[in-house]
């Protein structure tokens, strides 16, 4: 029994170990890339390699999942996290904090409604409609929303992630494609559609967008949760 339980435990630490170590090694790689490649969004280009490796390999994603259960966990500090530079910046955020809260109010009101709306016109069934609704929060709390309205949550948590990094990725772009460049307009937009992913990458390299987004990100887990509550009793 003991050896038994030895080799478990090395099984699960190799494991760990590989799972880690490739997802690292990966995200170095494509820090890299998009320094030489400023069109190559990091977390897209390690998601894909990620994807490859597995699927090259031919390991499944469940034991990619516990492997990586380590940095799984890490996600929820490193949320906590972004609020350090709210608070840093909490007296110019107090100014704008009642538009701020109705510009957040608006986009996660509009969020909900076109993208259970676009699922339902495209004629999806009930429960992926309801795990579409919560698809700009951030995952803990889209999880919460989608049992609330009786969707799947693996639904959800996937159409948090290609938000989050759709978002990361052209979010920006597409603001200042269109002209709005203002640092609270910015961080409002990011932070309330692409949750920690885009707040993260805004952080990185604006502080005030950054600030800002994080913000946002708050009040839109707030409000989704609220609006998904009086959703769910007209919702059945």
């Amino acid at each position: 029994m003991r050896n038994q339980g030895t080799q478990r435990l090395t099984e699960i630490v190799l494991r760990a170990v590989l799972a880690i170590g490739v997802t690292v090694a990966l995200y170095w790689a494509a820090l890299h890339t998009h320094r030489r490649w400023t069109w190559a969004n990091p977390l897209i280009t390690t998601t894909a390699a990620v994807v490859v490796v597995l699927y090259a390999l031919r390991v499944p994603y469940e034991t990619y999942r516990l492997g990586s259960a380590v940095l799984t966990y890490l996600l929820g500090p490193a949320t906590v996290a972004l609020g350090v530079p709210m608070y840093l910046q909490g007296m110019r955020l107090k100014q704008s904090l009642g538009k701020l809260a109705l510009v957040v109010l608006v986009g996660s009101l509009v969020g909900m409604v076109t993208a259970g709306g676009v699922a339902w016109m495209c004629g999806a069934s009930h429960e992926v409609v309801a795990s579409a609704i919560p698809k700009s929060v951030t995952t803990p709390i889209a999880v919460e929303v989608c049992e609330e309205l009786h969707g799947n949550p693996a639904i959800t948590v996937a159409m948090v992630l290609i938000t989050g990094l759709l978002g990361s990725a052209l979010g920006p772009w597409l603001l200042d494609l269109v002209s709005i460049r203002h640092d609270h307009a910015v961080g409002a937009a990011v932070g309330t559609s692409s949750h920690a992913i885009g707040t993260a990458s805004l952080i990185q390299r604006f502080e005030i967008q950054g600030s800002v987004s994080s913000l946002a990100m708050v009040m839109a887990g707030i409000f989704t949760s609220v609006l998904a509550m009086v959703l769910s009793w007209f919702w059945h």
